[in-house]
């Protein structure tokens, strides 16, 4: 299947996503589908999931039943993940119970509820039998006699630890004591729950990436960028209206940050938190771009680099142009490392030795990205921690999973007598045997204006 979807997207130019500069507000808006649509795309990804994925991901974790219980507006973050479209949020206390059927490949989804989940988990709480939610769930645990039950706890990854103290609390109360040894943590099921794409989410997950660099090509051009006088936070508020005209949301504030031939140096804090704010861009300019959008509960994260033409300038200089070679390398070193079974620690150390023996001064921060911006599964690297992450980092790579390549090379320039840092992240999938982008990567710089 996955290679199918490589040789589908790997077929996608850049010719025509450097094309999207052109694009306008129609061109944009078009794309995007009503609320109704939305809705049944959402509920269609859902239902496949969980009748053709997460059979195999139970067995895979040896994990007979699992219990994710979450409270109204106090959601677990799996389960907010496997909440149908027209839900929003729990209800009351809700409670979904998903139990290995012996000797088949199916499962049983039931909501321990006073409602029905929807359309794919009918409501199964009979108050005339049990007035005690608590008690209907454990009815359900002594019919099954799972052997292993997993609850959403994690000491290292917050997304597969959302089960609070007090449900955890009532949950291990009302349990037979001799159901209390079968509790195991569901990390390692939650997270393959959470980063693991089926075909169409990845053909989905294409399209919003060929979105989010449409507007992100849009706000970084001549269009809404005036030298002297649009500032570096002009151009972020752009940005974010541009996503809420397009009926979209981001799940992060967008940063547009410079680097110019002046005394100024950059370092990660400046980078991260420190980022000075509202610059007037002028001529001479290279400009760094942090964006994304989320939409169909999917999210992009790309960072890009535009230089402002000087005047009589028609393309951008070749001291830049050689720098972001060394970007787009350092990207090429990094995916060429994905192996399944290595974990994110393994992949960020060999990255860092390959790229110093070819001399490119690397610093990594690659993360999974999906149904969160910063999702569930091997961080390869964090900007403070070059050295390895404990616990993330020690994850290992899975088939069908999704990153934000996002890296730093830092390069000497003599011509402004400093060291610039060329910061990429482009978003793509490995399918087991190799990576691919969903959309495409920048290859060069663009400039501002755009040049016939």
């Amino acid at each position: 299947m996955m290679s199918m979807i490589k040789r589908t997207f790997v077929s996608i130019t850049l010719s025509f996503l450097f094309a999207l500069s052109s694009f306008g507000q129609e061109s944009i808006d078009e794309q995007i589908l009503s609320a109704r649509e939305q809705s049944g795309v959402i509920d269609e990804i859902l239902e496949y999931r969980f009748d053709s994925l997460m059979p195999a991901l139970m067995d895979r974790e040896e994990v007979d039943m699992w219990i994710v219980i979450s409270r109204e507006y106090n959601e677990d973050p799996v389960l907010k993940t496997m909440l149908p479209s027209t839900w929003l949020s729990a209800r009351r206390r809700t409670i979904l119970v998903f139990s290995k059927i012996p000797d088949s490949k199916e499962i049983e989804k039931i909501a321990i509820a006073r409602y029905d989940v929807g359309k794919l988990m009918k409501g199964e709480w009979n108050l005339d039998v049990y007035p005690d939610q608590w008690n209907a769930l454990m009815s359900i645990i002594e019919v099954r006699d799972p052997t292993t039950i997993g609850l959403n706890l994690s000491g290292d990854f917050g997304l597969a630890d959302g089960l609070v103290y007090t449900e955890y609390t009532q949950f291990m109360e009302h349990l037979p004591i001799e159901y209390q040894s079968r509790i195991v943590s569901a990390e390692n099921l939650a997270i393959a729950w959470l980063e693991t794409r089926t075909k169409k989410e990845i053909e989905w997950h294409q399209k919003i990436c060929e979105i989010g660099h449409a507007i992100l090509q849009e706000g970084l051009s001549e269009k809404a960028i005036t030298p002297g006088e649009t500032t570096t936070e002009d151009v972020v508020w752009y940005l974010r209206q541009r996503v809420i005209e397009a009926g979209l949301d981001t799940w992060f504030h967008p940063t547009v940050s410079l680097q110019r031939k002046d005394p100024a140096s950059f370092d990660h804090l400046r980078s991260f938190s420190n980022r000075p704010s509202g610059q007037v861009i002028i001529e001479g300019d290279l400009l760094h771009v942090d964006f994304g959008v989320s939409y169909l509960r999917l999210n992009s994260d790309q960072q890009q680099h535009f230089y402002v033409l000087r005047e009589g300038e028609t393309e951008v200089p070749q001291y830049l142009r050689d720098a972001f070679v060394q970007g787009n390398r350092l990207q090429d070193i990094l995916t060429g490392n994905f192996k399944t079974g290595r974990t994110g620690n393994e992949i960020l150390k060999a990255t860092l030795a390959q790229a110093k023996e070819e001399g490119i001064i690397a610093t990594i921060y690659t993360h999974p990205i999906g149904v969160h911006g910063h999702a569930a599964g091997p961080t390869i690297g964090l900007w403070d921690q070059q050295q390895g992450v404990k616990g993330k980092g020690d994850y290992p790579l899975y088939p069908n999973t999704a990153y934000s390549i996002e890296l730093n090379a830092a390069v000497e320039l003599p011509e402004w007598n400093k060291v610039i840092r060329i910061m990429l992240e482009e978003d793509g999938v490995f399918d087991g045997n190799s990576f691919f982008y969903l959309d495409g990567r920048q290859t060069s710089i663009l400039t501002i204006p755009r040049q016939p």
